[in-house]
């Protein structure tokens, strides 16, 4: 009985406070990647394993999310054998490292308040343990939150094709910025 008297008393306090914290809705939002070399590029998905935004008079207080970096996908390819090859070298040592570092995440440390429905985010992003502060742009829609992160996979120690670790890589380098466009859903 003390416990349900604890959780009323604590929802009372969130409702009188004003806040917002709402999970997001993993199954409806969707992160997907862009990896791009000389001649061409990747892409896929990566899904989301858990989230929340705490959204109060127009503006992001808080927020955090976490991708489940096994879960990654290429949907350009569409030759099984080629297609998990790639996908197979995303995930080892060489690219993301998933067996040691099978999560990537990020957490808001600043945002501006929206205007137009637009506003900027700081927060920070940790991938293969590294963490590295990134700002960018955030669009708002009801409860859709969306974003296209320019993110630089060097400072994340992803070496793999990277002009920044290997000279002479020619037409086989890889570009060390890859996008990631996120769309955010909360359970309002």
């Amino acid at each position: 009985m003390k416990i349900i008297k604890y959780i009323s008393a604590l929802a009372f306090t969130l409702v009188v406070l004003g806040l917002s914290a709402q999970n997001i809705n993993t199954q409806k939002s969707s992160v997907e990647w862009i990896g791009k070399k000389i001649g061409g590029q990747h892409n896929g998905n990566i899904q989301l394993k858990n989230g929340m935004i705490d959204y109060k008079n127009n503006q992001i207080q808080s927020g955090s999310f976490t991708i489940d970096m096994n879960t990654i996908t290429c949907t350009d390819l569409d030759d099984e054998g080629y297609n998990q090859k790639l996908v197979g070298h995303l995930k080892s040592d060489d690219f993301f490292g998933v067996n040691k570092y099978p999560t990537a995440s990020f957490k808001v440390t600043e945002s501006s308040t929206f205007k137009n429905d637009k506003a900027n985010v700081s927060g920070d992003l940790t991938i293969k343990g590294l963490t590295q502060k990134i700002t960018f742009e955030v669009s708002k829609n009801k409860n859709v939150f969306t974003a296209t992160l320019d993110i630089d996979r060097s400072k994340h120690n992803v070496k793999y094709g990277s002009n920044s670790f290997f000279d002479s890589l020619g037409d086989a380098a890889i570009d060390d910025i890859f996008n990631l466009k996120i769309k955010l859903i909360t359970n309002n």
